[in-house]
Order: structure tokens, then sequence, then C-alpha cells
């Protein structure tokens, strides 16, 4: 069974200029974040909410939330931001399967770590 919690977080990014004239300038979004935890039930549930909440929070929103991306990830495009994600995440959510990053309600990636190890060291600033 799979399992999805949502976050919000809000922060600004500036793009390379390969991706276009607005996305050169400073701006900022509303980002959607999607976890999703696969495995057994155990106890009713797949993965105890208040420890998913508490790891997200910690390893995730209290970094990017009201932060300047670029600060943390290179090229912090939605992509990149799953990436990172999954990489803060992995080994300390048992069952970890999926990452959804929305830049805008229209727009969004979806990850499953196929290539986090590649992408590690490239991505990880903090």
């Amino acid at each position: 069974m799979q399992f999805t919690r949502k976050f919000k977080f809000d922060a600004a990014h500036t793009l390379m200029k390969d991706f276009g004239k607005k996305e050169t300038q400073l701006h900022g979004h509303t980002y959607g974040l999607e976890i999703t935890i696969e495995g057994q039930v155990k106890n009713g549930r797949v993965v105890d909410l208040n420890k998913l909440r508490e790891i997200v929070q910690e390893e995730v929103i209290e970094i990017l939330d009201h932060s300047y991306l670029n600060d943390h990830i290179d090229v912090p495009s939605a992509e990149n931001i799953a990436v990172w994600t999954w990489n803060k995440l992995e080994g300390k959510l048992e069952g970890l399967y999926e990452i959804k990053v929305y830049e805008t309600e229209s727009h969004w990636v979806t990850y499953r770590g196929n290539e986090g190890k590649n992408n590690e060291e490239k991505l990880k600033r903090d």
C-alpha cells in the first residue's frame, strides 16, 4: 500500500539563462511537496504520521521554506529540488517510494530515486 502526505513551502530562486527571460530574474513560488511511502499496513497504518512529518519538516521544510533555493541547490529547478529532497530523506524514511514537487498547480515533477546516487554530490550543498 502507498501513503502520501502533502507539504508546502515558499521559496525564491533564479535559474540559468537557458530557462527563459522570466526565470533568469529572481522570483518565487509556493511549492507543493508530496512524499509517498510504500509498505505493509502494520497496526492499521503504513507509516507513523508524526515521524513522517517530523523528518520532512527537519530535513526539508526548515531548510527550504522562505529561503533562496540557489543557496542549497546549484540549479534549483523542480527536477533538482525533487532529487535534493530524495537525497535528504533516503535512509531516514523507510519505504520512501516517490516524491512530487509542484512548482505551480499546473506543472510538477515526479521522482522515484532512480538517479539519486548519481546526482547527490552535485546537488547537495548543505
